[in-house]
């Protein structure tokens, strides 16, 4: 589901939206102007460059083309991209060698959630050639263990295993004077509570245990499991935001000046704060989000796009979001199914 079309659609003609139709896929293939001559030779009703050149002026009052000099040739602006989007663009179903590839590399078992999302963003990088971004939910599924693993001075390993058999780590420094023999009995502990419930749900009720309880374990294995469980707070906040392909954005660099423009972007991704913000903007919405440009704060100076779509746990809530970052003349009949069919194998895997 995409935004709505607006009103300036319905004052195209159907020899204006055609015409407006083959500029704008003639931007997105190769980024440049095209002029009422070489439109003439391309549509599929007969017209002279002159009748062309009328259509391209009505357009370009209504605020949908703009000429980058004085040339004849002209780009569709930021308006018209919308408009493109929302009103005219035929989307198509995703070819199954690139359903093939994205399910190929989502394989979930025995991976962490982390490297399920990285592979799942890295391969939708290299099929749209954009910049990929995905947040990282917290742990909400249902558990089937967990495990203390030593590591050796005053550190261990916090392995968390899924029904689904996605694996999350996190490493858990030790209050002074832990011995193996305590973690072997925090896990035993935990494990004969948690099977089949979530982090949360084990958390509340642990906690509550040791509270009434602390003489059934010795001091220092209750404070193992407090740190444990701590490791995977219920605070809410994502984990992380997972940057893949980068460098795509540079593909369209044609100055110094963009050069400029684009490092502004990576620095926004590399603090991700706003970015997870820009993202939670899909917990709002079902379906398919388009950021164009200025549309939104982050892109405005670089002239990017952005295509995100939600995924959802078995419940059907929002627990995350993923998409591309690329220039404002994305193919979006292209990406569009790519990053919604990634969505939804990301949501079942990890929902």
């Amino acid at each position: 589901m995409i935004r709505g079309a607006g009103p300036v659609i319905t004052e195209l003609n159907e020899r204006s939206r055609e015409i407006f139709r083959h500029i704008v896929e003639a931007y997105v293939h190769t980024g440049e102007p095209i002029g009422s001559r070489t439109l003439s030779r391309r549509l599929p009703v007969a017209l002279s460059p002159a009748t062309i050149r009328n259509v391209m002026a009505d357009l370009e009052d209504l605020g949908l083309l703009y000429a980058p000099h004085t040339s004849a040739g002209r780009l569709p602006t930021q308006a018209g991209m919308r408009m493109f989007v929302n009103g005219l663009l035929e989307i198509g179903g995703l070819p199954e060698d690139e359903r093939s590839a994205i399910d190929a590399q989502c394989r979930a078992a025995g991976k962490s959630i982390e490297q399920v999302l990285g592979e799942a963003i890295g391969t939708l990088s290299g099929l749209s050639r954009c910049a990929g971004v995905v947040a990282a939910p917290k742990t909400q599924r249902s558990l089937k263990h967990i495990e203390f693993v030593w590591l050796g001075h005053g550190r261990c390993l916090v392995v968390l295993v899924t029904e689904g058999g996605l694996v999350e780590n996190r490493i858990l420094d030790l209050p002074d004077g832990v011995e193996p023999s305590a973690l072997v009995e925090a896990t035993n502990y935990l494990n004969h509570r948690l099977a089949g419930r979530s982090l949360d749900e084990v958390r509340e009720e642990v906690l509550g245990e040791l509270e009434l309880q602390r003489h059934q374990l010795d001091e220092l294995t209750q404070r193992v499991i407090e740190a444990g469980l701590a490791t995977w707070s219920g605070d809410g906040a994502r984990s992380a935001l997972i940057v893949r392909g980068q460098s795509h954005l540079l593909d369209d660099i044609t100055a110094v000046e963009d050069l400029e423009r684009i490092r502004g972007l990576f620095e926004a991704l590399e603090t991700s704060e706003r970015f997870l913000r820009l993202l939670d903007l899909t917990g709002t919405a079902e379906g398919v989000q388009i950021f164009i440009g200025s549309e939104n704060e982050l892109f405005g100076v670089t002239g990017c796009s952005m295509i995100v779509a939600p995924y959802h746990d078995a419940r059907e809530r929002i627990i995350g979001a993923i998409g591309v970052i690329g220039p404002q003349r994305l193919n979006f009949a292209r990406i569009i199914p790519m990053v919604d069919y990634t969505a939804k194998v990301v949501g079942r895997l990890i929902g």
